[in-house]
Formats: C-alpha cells, structure tokens, sequence
C-alpha cells in the first residue's frame, strides 16, 4: 500500500496467478479511504450503515487455519496443475503445422477480437480431460464472454492444434452450453470456425439423439429467431457439419487461401467423381464470397477477419454495461477463505459471506428461523444481492424459509447466489421435512431471477437440488477445487470398491471435466467471478425483442 495525502490509500489488486488459469477477472488499482472503505455510488453511506457487518474472530495464526490452509494451497495447485495441461492444447507438432498453413493459435485470436483478453470469463477451461475415450484439452473448443467494442459476447471457437478441431461428444457439450447462456441472456455470439466436423468413430454419442450434433444447428436457428446477433469467422476448414456453422449465422467472414467451407473435401470428391479439384476452388473464400453467397466478409489474412468481427459488433445496437464504479471493498482478505476449509469441507458460511460481500455488509432475513440456512441480502461490487447458503442441515424450517426467501427476491428481481456446502453428520429427515424440501425446490426451478451457485464444499443428495443445483438450471455454477458432488456421501458407504468409485467420480476434476458445471474457481477469485457474471447477466436487462418468429435466411 502506498499512503497518500489527506488520509487516502492507494491499493493495488494484483492477480493471485495468472488470469488464463481460471474464470476469474483482474482487478484494475483503486483508491479507497483510510478505513478501507468505498461508498457505492448507487447507495449512500447514511443507507449502507443499516446492513450489519459480519464479525470475525477467525486467528489466522492458528494451527487449525495454518493447517488448513496449507492443505488447500496443495488441492489449488492439482488444479492448476490440470489447468496448465489444458490450456496447453495440442502438441508442439500440430501446433507447429497449424501456424505454418498462415493461421493463429486460438489464444492469438481472442487477444485480437476481445478488448481485453485479461478480463474475459472463460467457462469450463479443463473440460474433456481423462474421458473414456482419452484427452481433449479445453474438450477441443474455448467457450469464453468478454467484451467485444464494449460489448458482452461469447465467443465460440475450436482448437485445431487438438484432434485437429474434430467434435469430440464433450466439445459439442460445452458448445451447446454456450449456446445456453446465450439464449438466457441475449448475448450476441461469435464462432471462431476451425474444424473438422465429428469425430466419426464416436458418430453414435455426437449425431441421433435430441441433444446432440444437430442441436447445435437447431440453436442457431433459434437465437437467430430471438434476434440475438450471430457472426463467424472462417479461420479455417469448415468440413462436413461444421459447414453449417457460418452458414446459418447472420453474418459470417472467411479468410482467405485458409478457410474453407465444404460438406466433403477434395479427397472425397476424388473418390466419387475421379475430379481433382484443390481445397480453394472447392470451398475457399472467392467461391464463398462471390458465387455460393455462404459468406459475407472477403478478408485476406486472419488479423482483417477478427478486425471485420470487431466491426459488426459496433452494429449490434447493444448498450454497454454501465458497471458501478465505486463500492465498499470486504474487511477480510479473500486469502483467508483458504484457512476456513477443513480438511473434511468443514466451512462456515456466514464467514465466506464476510468475505465475499461488499464491507462485509449482510442483511440476514429471518435470523432465528431456520438457522441451519443462511438468507439474506448483500451488495457484491455494488450490485444488490440475495444470498441463500446452507450452513448445515435443510429441514422442515430451514425449507419453508428458503422457499419464502426465493419468492421474495423473485417478485423483486434480486439476483440470488446460492453458497452450497452439505454437512458432514449423517442427515436424517422427518416426514414433515419432504413437504418443506418440495416447496423450496418448487420456488428455485420456478424463480426468473437470476441464479449463479458456487459449490463450496460438498454437495449430496437432496441438498444439491435445493440450492441450485446444475439440475435446477442455474445462469451460472462453478466449484471450488475441494468441492465434490455426488448422490451421497462417500464415507457412508461400506463397500470398498463402491466407496472408491464415488470418491472418484464425486471430485471437481471429474466434474468440471465433462461440463457439469461452468469451471472450476480458487476460492480467492469467487468475488470477482460473481461480480463478472452479473455483469454480464445485467447486459440482457432492458432488452425487449419482439419474438421475430424466424431467423435470417441466406438468400
């Protein structure tokens, strides 16, 4: 910290690691008063003072939190470690013919077309690693929101340097995720097309059923019907179903000598005709721009291509977020949630709240009812929210109250962030219990606030679909690195070989890895993280589309 003159600190928010290894922002340097506070310029200091301030007596130089905070340092770093192998794509050989045939690696190209890579929120970077059917890092496709000319929109682009950009049935996924998000919050969508169409020997998990290959086509249609702005660019080959990509956007750019757009490429046509014909002439950006009308945008390297993408975003007649610039910053440090989990997720929630919420301010609802969930209202980077955690079991008044509570903040549009961690005790519920659950389960699928759930810890059973659970389809969740997730808890289960596969297949790797969730984050960025995301949720609000009843049809 570096003192200033009439009694101002200058404090400067350095990331923690760097930010491409995980979903989580930056924070810029800011000013704040001696006391460590900022007054939000949409609530007055007069009205802030009646949110109460969580009190912490935590010592951080405990053994208890020395300890724990150690371990978690070690579950961070396997995530990081995971983290590291994912991002890495391809191998050294593929990413070495990639950029000989002229063409960026898809780091290179979101660096281009965001307005600042640093700041952009990916989803899911570790998806696809130790699947049945082996490694797809980043499952062979980057899903990612940031700002494009001031404009929130998820980009969607393929990693040829792995498996040469082939849909692998995770990669289609974590697409039709994106494609999700999209469609709740009226994103505008970019494609960043450099694919070889699916992965033919998986045909039978990627191409029959409702909700795969043909799905994502099916979107397009949809979110073109919603009047969501769609754009691709043509990076590279566009083969088989990948060619509907750009074809069924409303506006698509194609780079020259290196994208193509065909159902069946030159050795095909060999095979079938005896022809031989070179990629260029069958599907390369002349033919596409100037006869078959498949694209719109001629441009002769890729910089021009992300450079026209960045054009059109100007025409998507959308506001730009007008983010609070001034809010009241927790009175703990985010480092110290890493000393609050035991080695068994032992955590006290009301004590992550104090150090997630702005001036670790809380106004709980209902205190003495119900004491075993957490209910109440916060401001988080000065935007007002409702937050519903459990701090132990979930029964019969811990259920009425959180239905209440979900209602309540539904009829006033509050955004609720449910904090998910399951007790260890062995949880057995009374009869009257089932009606509680039912009505609070009811009040979460049905509220059209905005849902976003960090899972904290352990989230079994019953409880996961109380609180917001991936089921309950929540706008975003995201795990800490020693969350688990399973239908029970591991350590009441007698049998070896069943306890073991539940260990396993319950981890925030194993999750993460095959998109049950939108990432995995460190702890000390989960601030930053919900702040992003309402951010990007509030870009929807006010945004009244007619339902155009069709998508924008080629001509």
């Amino acid at each position: 910290m570096l003192k200033l003159s009439r009694g101002i600190i200058f404090r400067d928010y350095f990331r923690l690691y760097d930010c491409k290894l995980g979903p989580f922002i930056r924070k810029v340097p800011e000013v704040i008063s001696i006391s460590g506070t900022r007054y939000s310029s949409s609530l007055s200091a007069e009205r802030r003072s009646h949110f109460k301030v969580i009190k912490s007596d935590i010592d951080t130089n405990s053994v208890e939190f020395k300890t724990n905070y150690s371990y978690n340092e070690s579950v961070n770093s396997k995530y990081n470690e995971a983290l590291k192998v994912s991002l890495a794509g391809g191998s050294d050989k593929a990413k070495s013919r990639h950029l000989k045939q002229r063409k960026l690696l898809i780091d290179q190209r979101l660096h281009i077309l965001f307005d600042s890579y640093d700041e952009i929120l990916e989803l899911s970077p570790v998806a696809g690693l130790q699947m049945e059917y082996g490694d797809v890092p980043r499952a062979g496709t980057v899903t990612a929101i940031g700002k494009v000319n001031g404009i929130y929109c998820m980009v969607i682009g393929q990693d040829a340097t792995v498996k040469a950009g082939t849909i692998y049935p995770i990669s289609l996924k974590k697409q039709l995720r994106a494609h999700d998000i999209v469609m709740r919050h009226n994103i505008p969508c970019i494609y960043l097309v450099d694919s070889g169409g699916a992965f033919l020997p998986l045909q039978a998990e990627i191409f029959p059923d409702k909700n795969t290959g043909g799905r994502s086509f099916f979107n397009e249609a949809i979110i073109s019907s919603l009047g969501i702005p769609q754009m691709a660019v043509v990076c590279g080959s566009c083969t088989a179903g990948a060619a509907y990509i750009p074809s069924m956007c409303q506006e698509a750019a194609i780079i020259d000598k290196t994208g193509t757009i065909f159902l069946g490429g030159p050795p095909l046509v060999k095979a079938a005709l005896g022809e031989i014909v070179t990629p260029e002439q069958l599907g390369g950006a002349t033919l596409h721009c100037s006869k078959s009308g498949v694209t719109d945008y001629f441009c002769k390297d890729e910089e021009e291509g992300l450079s026209t993408a960045r054009e059109v975003a100007l025409t998507f007649n959308m506001k730009e977020v007008d983010d609070p610039k001034m809010y009241d910053v927790p009175l703990y440090g985010p480092d110290e949630l890493l000393g609050l989990i035991s080695k068994d997720n032992q955590i006290d929630s009301r004590q992550v709240l104090a150090r997630l919420l702005d001036g670790s301010r809380f106004h709980e609802f209902k205190a003495l009812y119900g004491k075993e969930l957490i209910t109440g209202f916060g401001h988080l980077e000065g935007r007002l929210i409702g937050i519903v955690a459990n701090n132990g079991k979930v029964g019969y008044e811990e259920g009425t109250k959180g239905a209440h509570f979900v209602q309540l903040c539904d009829q006033r549009s509050i955004p609720v962030v449910f904090i998910q961690n399951t007790p260890k005790e062995d949880t057995f519920f009374e009869a009257e219990d089932i009606k509680a659950h039912a009505q609070l389960m009811s009040a979460v699928a049905c509220s059209k606030s905005t849902k976003i759930t960090v899972i904290i810890g352990d989230s079994f059973g019953v409880h996961n679909y109380l609180t917001g659970g991936r089921s309950f389809e929540p706008d975003f969740l995201f795990l800490w690195p020693n969350a688990r997730v399973a239908i029970e808890n591991p350590s009441r289960l007698s049998n070896v070989d069943e306890k073991e596969t539940l260990e396993r297949t319950s981890s925030a790797l194993y999750s993460t890895s095959r998109c049950w969730d939108d990432g995995i984050i460190l702890p000390q960025q989960t601030r930053k993280t919900l702040s992003k995301c309402l951010s990007i949720v509030e870009q929807s609000k006010g945004v009244r589309r007619e339902d155009m009843q069709h998508a924008v049809h080629r001509l």
